[in-house]
């Protein structure tokens, strides 16, 4: 089933009329929605994943329409939900702080990272350091250029929020994964001192390139690197320039694979069925 979002008109009606009425085909056992665009109420169980609460947690950051719809939609379409899978213990924290929701209900699935990111291969040429992600204001790109002594390469597509690469970045769009591993291998270190994220997808590569890493304390991004990252307070333009100047290389680690997080998926399946 879809709905494609081809312009904005389009996506106000999916958000307005569509994902609202939402059911599951014909004979089907469940309906799982992989994102909190959904129905705000099941005829069958309902299975929702929550990548990150950024919109509730900080809607300055969103336009107009999105902060309005997901302040009202959010709420209905989790708490319409069998089963919430969050892709980290922060997430579930932030399901149950903002939206006052069952822990029991959460199953934390974590995402997993394709398999060319490892550290045999290639390495991109050049002394830089890395940031990864879309240009929006939660990336805090500002604070880490400012942060960053020489060349800033920045991989993500243009976002919103009027944040446009400093003068110190080489902006790089249209990377394929094959390229980005690349760019991890050669770098200096990850800057990922991004203000709110349910995950940190850029993290998990890195770690799985032996990439050094420089990010967010008290974040997912934290919790999924441990001691393996330099952790710096991203509100600080002192604390990220202290965070690369100590940030070390790690052993190289996969978390899971996609195959067995559609495993873990499958058991919240079953759960239901």
């Amino acid at each position: 089933m879809s709905f494609p979002a081809t312009s904005r008109l389009r996506t106000l009606v999916a958000d307005a009329l569509w994902y609202p009425r939402l059911r599951a085909p014909r004979g089907a056992d469940l309906l799982h929605c992989p994102t909190f665009r959904g129905p705000f109420r099941a005829s069958t169980p309902l299975v929702v994943t929550v990548h990150d609460l950024a919109v509730l947690r900080h809607p300055e950051w969103f336009n107009r329409w999105s902060a309005t719809y997901s302040r009202f939609a959010v709420p209905r379409v989790v708490r319409a939900a069998s089963r919430v899978i969050a892709v980290s213990e922060f997430t579930k924290g932030e399901l149950v702080s903002l939206l006052d929701l069952d822990p029991s209900v959460i199953r934390v699935v974590p995402n997993a990272v394709e398999d060319v990111f490892t550290p045999e291969g290639p390495r991109a040429e050049g002394d830089y350091v890395l940031a990864v992600g879309t240009l929006e204001p939660r990336k805090n790109l500002a604070r880490i250029a400012q942060a960053v002594e020489g060349e800033l390469r920045v991989v993500g597509a243009r976002g919103w929020g009027g944040v446009t690469p400093p003068a110190n970045v080489t902006w790089c769009e249209g990377v394929s994964d094959e390229e980005l591993a690349a760019l991890y291998r050669g770098a200096r270190c990850l800057v990922y001192a991004s203000l709110y994220e349910g995950f940190g997808i850029p993290v998990a590569e890195a770690l799985a390139c032996g990439c050094p890493i420089v990010t967010s304390i008290g974040s997912p991004m934290a919790e999924l690197a441990g001691d393996d990252a330099a952790l710096v307070d991203p509100r600080e333009v002192a604390s990220i320039r202290e965070g690369i100047a100590r940030a070390t290389a790690p052993v190289a680690r996969r978390g899971a694979s996609w195959a067995e997080v559609a495993e873990q998926t499958r058991a919240v399946y079953e759960e239901l069925a």
